[in-house]
């Protein structure tokens, strides 16, 4: 992961612009402060584009990027009128149901079982579904379609997580950015029972206790780096 910082100005790179968009190809995004500024932490692989008032830029592939700590840029827009630009993630409601669609018989796959059918044929009695016992026992292909299943429910669950614990909102509570944001997602990220149940003020409270303990183990990291060095 890399991490890019640098400053937007308006056309003429005499203002600094706020609230301007900075966003990734794969959905990360950030917001610039008061002074133009930003840093956001993405992969090699991403692009960086950036959007004010309504105005996207064209993406900046990352490889063509020379200096990561230094990447200013200027947009052609008016800064006289100022607005709020806001960064949100990726709508995953949507995104979750075209993944449903898509995916639709390996979301709805059960495993087979003995079915007992009736012949049909005015006779008495019942008999076993041939169909069914042929499925039974194509064990290798029942594997697979249930661990892809497995697969794809994980997935979902791992997506609604990123949804609910993002990186906007956690910047916003923490005021972390850069590597200790996404150290601090890592370590933090919460279980999907809990992202799935929680209201909104439990989960925002969850942040607040969990940066809590984030800065003590701070501290006491750098206490002990300190009393081995002395």
């Amino acid at each position: 992961m890399i991490t890019v910082k640098g400053t937007v100005y308006n056309m003429t790179r005499t203002k600094p612009l706020q609230s301007v968009s900075v966003v990734s190809s794969s959905g990360r995004g950030t917001v610039t402060d008061s002074s133009g500024h930003y840093a956001i932490t993405i992969s090699e692989l991403d692009s960086l584009s950036f959007s004010y008032l309504g105005r996207e830029t064209f993406k900046y592939p990352v490889k063509s990027i020379n200096a990561y700590n230094d990447f200013d840029i200027a947009l052609h827009v008016d800064p006289t009128d100022l607005k709020t630009v806001r960064v949100t993630p990726k709508d995953y409601h949507m995104d979750s149901l075209h993944n449903r669609q898509d995916y639709a018989k390996y979301f709805d796959y059960k495993k087979p079982k003995f079915k007992i059918s009736d012949p049909g044929n005015g006779e008495n009695g019942v008999g076993l579904d041939l169909d069914e016992i042929v499925n039974m026992f194509r064990f290798n292909r029942n594997r697979r379609l249930a661990a892809f299943q497995k697969r794809l429910i994980q997935d979902e669950q791992d997506k609604f997580v990123e949804h609910r614990f993002n990186h906007v909102l956690v910047r916003k509570i923490t005021h972390l950015t850069g590597t200790e944001l996404d150290a601090f997602m890592a370590k933090y990220k919460p279980s999907f029972r809990f992202a799935q149940s929680s209201s909104d003020y439990d989960f925002d409270e969850y942040i607040k206790l969990a940066y809590i303990q984030y800065k003590k183990a701070k501290i006491n990291e750098a206490a002990e780096s300190k009393k081995d060095k002395g």
